[in-house]
């Protein structure tokens, strides 16, 4: 028989309207097992907090499904030790499914200490997580915008960016402008380029000999309008977040020390993992919470997958964008790396890879206050060298010729 471990808990099978609770009690004061369901408003969360202290009830547990489990968490967390739990460890089961079962299913798991807690940050690094993630969705956004403005010019037959390689440029805004103020002699629109972009005055003018017509250069204000209006919206997200106390410049000046990282993506590392990493317990447990170590699935001795699992999707996009960043320079050592796993796992894996390895060095660096410095390039031991020597011979005797190796005179 399992051991009891939390004598009075409940479980929460949430949704966006209704919370059904399940009510659990190891004495005989109160009744054994009692389900009741309740609203998602206010006043209903407070009538269920006071349910639950009534009979005496420390944890809580519900799972992680999307944000309506955060009102709860806010309303109750000063009440009640809560447990926030990733839904896929506490469904391998198969059961038959309802609201109440669900409910049933998590308080039994509580209440034998069978149920392990996310992590749930502090209120002010939620904020900041908040700012950062708005400001990836906002650039996304406006990305999508340019996108539409590409195929609008295109669909006129104007090839401005083909020619310019900004085409929200001072070059390119200026020309744009004119378009939807009704411009439409090349030259003249041509002659607005400046900087480096005056030297392609040919090829401006012979771009912008199209067919603007009134119903695309419509289209063409709005989308120069939504996208200075997304500009807007990110320079006072960007505002926010330096004013963020959590936004800690020496650590962010530390974490744009290493290769790839620049600062926004500093900042999305201190809002995801936060500036204190004692809670990890190691750098593998850090990668292992953010999902960028290689699965686990064995069965009768054989590896049957290393996927990586699900883990902090916008910690792990930005460690893979900078990882792609970090593994373009060949002088670095983490170009190097990046080199070397690609050719035996590919780019892709690769990048998983170098992202991991980044995040074991931001680990450090936060943990110990320390900048990023570069290593000196390590000798070729004899074992490494033999294994090119193969290498090479055997690439030669594939396309047909014979090898002998002559080393050089001393």
């Amino acid at each position: 028989m399992l051991e009891v471990v939390h004598p009075r808990c409940c479980g929460l099978d949430v949704h966006k309207a209704t919370v059904v609770a399940c009510r659990l009690a190891a004495d005989a004061d109160v009744p054994a097992k009692v389900v009741r369901t309740f609203g998602a408003t206010t006043a209903d969360l407070l009538a269920l907090g006071d349910w639950l202290a009534e009979a005496g009830v420390t944890h809580v547990a519900m799972e992680s499904t999307g944000v309506y489990w955060q009102p709860i968490w806010n309303l109750l967390a000063a009440r009640f030790t809560l447990l926030l739990v990733n839904a896929a460890h506490v469904k391998a089961i198969p059961r038959r499914k309802t609201d109440v079962r669900d409910a049933e299913w998590l308080a039994d798991l509580l209440q034998h200490g069978l149920l392990r807690a996310s992590f749930v940050p502090d209120r002010p690094q939620q904020e900041l997580r908040e700012l950062t993630r708005q400001r990836t969705t906002l650039r996304q956004d406006r990305a999508a915008v340019v996108n539409r403005l590409h195929k609008t010019l295109d669909g006129a037959n104007l090839k401005l960016g083909s020619v310019l390689t900004d085409l929200l440029g001072k070059s390119g805004q200026a020309i744009l402008a004119a378009l939807v103020a009704g411009e439409t002699d090349a030259a003249t629109l041509a002659d607005l380029a400046v900087g480096q972009a005056r030297r392609k005055q040919a090829a401006l003018e012979a771009a912008l000999t199209g067919g603007l017509d009134a119903h695309r250069r419509l289209l063409l204000g709005q989308h120069l309008a939504h996208i200075a209006f997304l500009d807007g919206q990110i320079a006072a997200v960007e505002t926010a977040i330096a004013a963020h106390p959590l936004a800690d410049a020496a650590a962010v000046a530390r974490l744009d020390t290493i290769p790839g990282v620049g600062q926004q993506t500093a900042e999305v590392i201190l809002a995801e993992v936060g500036p204190d990493v004692a809670r990890f317990a190691s750098a593998d447990h850090l990668t292992s919470w953010a999902g960028l170590c290689p699965g686990q699935d064995e069965s009768a001795g054989k590896r049957r997958s290393g996927k990586t699992r699900r883990g902090n999707r916008a910690l792990r996009t930005a460690l893979v964008e900078a990882a792609q960043a970090a593994g373009r320079p060949k002088e670095t050592a983490l170009g190097r790396r990046y080199r070397r796993l690609k050719e035996r796992l590919g780019g892709k894996k690769a990048a998983i890879a170098l992202a991991r390895h980044i995040l074991e060095i931001v680990y450090y660096l936060l943990r110990d206050g320390t900048v990023y410095r570069e290593p000196e390039p390590t000798r070729r031991g004899p074992l490494t060298r033999r294994l090119d020597q193969r290498q090479h011979v055997l690439a030669l005797e594939a396309l047909g010729y014979h090898v002998i190796l002559q080393p050089h005179a001393a």
